[in-house]
């Protein structure tokens, strides 16, 4: 029986390559790079002051941009390639057709394609940092910051975790697709790194209402959907773990930001958007790391958690606590990755199912991923105490490991620019540091010269008592 011509294998084609699972993951790897380009870009630009929209915007594009050229040129073989110690690949450059073109460490895909998909990754999670520093970090240290968090810390944690020969990977940690490695490492990180650049002018802020929500919603709803990419892609397959980790990943966010949603309500007496917006973003960081070894059932325990812990320390604890209101940290990176991401990280350790554990990893010794209430349940409680403790161990790692390299970073950069931005580039913005501006200012005498022209309804002469229709009072000028 012969294949139909679509399927028989040729050179560009190999027997080893499955067309489904390649067009697949390189449809994923497209969904997490749009969260990045333009999801928070407009999100980071809707969030800022007015002031700072541009500047905002732009650290989530260059960040992008930037760890593209560092991923190929020596990073992605530090994250998966061979091993160098423990924790850490040997450096190379993965540019050479022939490498590119061979098949991946895991998937029935080529390098190119897991180049591509887990650059996606690498990129995000710098934008993420970068909504901790929102509103002063000088651009330049920016600039410097990313290249050298990405590749002294972010590639520690994506090696050990995720490659085959990491040392946490070998201990049997469950991380689905990304709740250490990116979450909890961009959330520490993040606040680290503000403590270091220092907080914002007092009066930014005590006033720092978003310029523009709607953009915020826009940004929000392509980050959601765009996990469809991120859980759906972890297992380097459309299979049918696929499947369940998608519909996980939308039933957690949709409890989690209902949860969050209901306590606004029952405690402040108003819906929040921008409160909704937080509790979507801590129920798809919690069910990350979880998303295709776990029960839906417990995905909605989780969105409930992800909906009300995080809520309470971010709304009602970071009000009494002294310490947590002296690190300016504009996006909550520490409510909404570090501890949803170590949340998400602890209930996989007790939810993880071993069935989908083992359609998961598709390996061997799949038998020692087992949750703790699984454990319990089936007598095994040993396999469930033991994997609740490497999840324990990779979270203090991976915590130890960004609070010590951020700050180095920090440090080092701090010697060749400054960290936080000028007097007078905090006291006007975009203007002064990118020369433009994100909005017309109609107020502006040149703005309106170039908006009106020299018409004669500029020039107020108008008889009111000939045109009376066409006479604007001051106030309606001012909203034209």
């Amino acid at each position: 029986m012969e294949l139909p011509s679509n399927l028989v294998p040729d050179e560009a084609n190999p027997e080893w390559m499955n067309k489904g699972d390649n067009a697949w993951q390189l449809t994923t790897a497209t969904l997490v790079a749009l969260q990045c380009i333009p999801g928070l870009v407009i999100l980071y630009g809707g969030m800022a002051k007015k002031k700072f929209a541009i500047n905002s915007a732009f650290m989530a594009l260059y960040a992008f941009a930037i760890v593209m050229i560092c991923w190929v040129g020596w990073s992605f073989r530090m994250s998966f390639g061979d091993r160098l110690v423990g924790f850490w690949g040997k450096p190379g450059v993965a540019v050479d057709e022939k490498f590119l073109l061979k098949q991946a460490f895991l998937g029935y895909f080529p390098n190119a394609t897991m180049v591509f998909f887990q650059f996606s990754f690498a990129a995000i999670t710098p934008i993420l940092i970068g909504g901790a520093l929102l509103g002063r970090m000088n651009f330049r240290a920016w600039m410097l910051f990313v290249p050298l968090w990405h590749t002294f810390s972010y590639t520690i944690g994506a090696y050990s975790i995720w490659c085959p020969d990491g040392w946490l990977a070998k201990l049997g940690i469950i991380d689905f697709a990304g709740g250490f490695v990116i979450h909890l490492s961009s959330g520490v990180a993040g606040y680290t790194a503000a403590y270091w650049v220092g907080p914002r002018p007092e009066k930014d802020r005590e006033n720092s209402e978003p310029n523009n929500i709607l953009m915020m919603l826009a940004g929000a709803g392509l980050l959601w959907m765009g996990w469809t990419g991120f859980n759906g892609g972890a297992p380097y397959a459309a299979s049918i773990d696929s499947s369940l980790a998608i519909l996980n990943t939308h039933v957690c966010t949709a409890t989690s930001l209902i949860t969050w949603l209901i306590l606004d309500l029952s405690v402040f007496g108003k819906p929040s958007v921008v409160g909704a917006i937080q509790g979507m973003v801590t129920g798809l960081v919690c069910i990350t790391p979880a998303a295709g070894v776990v029960q839906c059932w417990a995905a909605i325990i989780m969105g409930v958690i992800s909906g009300s812990v995080p809520w309470y320390t971010m709304m009602i604890l970071q009000n009494k606590l002294n310490f947590l209101r002296t690190i300016d940290d504009p996006f909550s990176v520490l409510h909404t990755h570090a501890l949803t991401g170590a949340l998400g990280g602890i209930l996989t350790g007790f939810f993880a199912v071993p069935k989908l554990c083992r359609l998961f990893f598709l390996v061997d010794d799949w038998d020692k991923y087992i949750g703790l209430a699984y454990g319990l349940q089936n007598f095994r409680s040993s396999g469930g105490v033991r994997q609740m403790v490497v999840q324990l161990v990779g979270m203090s790692f991976i915590v130890c490991l960004n609070i010590v390299m951020t700050s180095l970073i920090c440090l080092f950069v701090k010697m060749l620019v400054p960290l936080q931005l000028e007097e007078e580039e905090l006291e006007v913005g975009d203007k002064v540091i990118h020369g433009e501006d994100a909005y017309d200012d109609l107020r502006d005498g040149d703005n309106k010269e170039r908006r009106f022209g020299n018409t004669r309804w500029h020039n107020s002469v108008y008889d009111p008592d000939e045109y009376p229709s066409k006479m604007l009072k001051s106030s309606e000028m001012q909203m034209v």
